[in-house]
């Protein structure tokens, strides 16, 4: 491991920003809640893929924590949950959209390989 004789300055905003959008999946959540305005933990699942519930769960309850989202429990049977845009979420939203527009601008979005006529 290289020795490391002074640190050097750091963004501090930009440091905590990624403290709290940590995650693979935090941005994607915002994303889809800002697009819906309300979304369902069943209905985030299915939109996420790939994601635990365990790992859901978490995720929610930190971007609850740091006041990007807010959870709305229906007292009923079954229980019913949503999740919400909270003002400060709102206001990451045209970060969100910027984030899109560059990807879509940048990145590539693969293409599935033709069938191979041989097999």
């Amino acid at each position: 491991m290289a020795n490391i004789k002074g640190s050097l300055p750091r963004c501090v905003p930009m440091c905590l920003l990624q403290s709290v959008l940590t995650g693979k999946w935090k941005i994607l959540i915002l994303w889809y809640i800002s697009t819906y305005q309300t979304q369902r933990f069943g209905e985030l699942r299915r939109r996420l893929g790939d994601i635990t519930q365990s790992t859901l769960t978490k995720q929610l309850r930190e971007l609850e924590s740091d006041g990007f989202i807010q959870r709305y429990i229906y007292q009923e049977i079954p229980p019913k949950v949503e999740y919400s845009l909270t003002e400060l979420g709102k206001s990451f939203i045209p970060i969100l959209e910027t984030m899109k527009a560059w990807s879509e601008t940048h990145l590539s979005i693969p293409t599935p390989l033709p069938a191979d006529p041989n097999e």
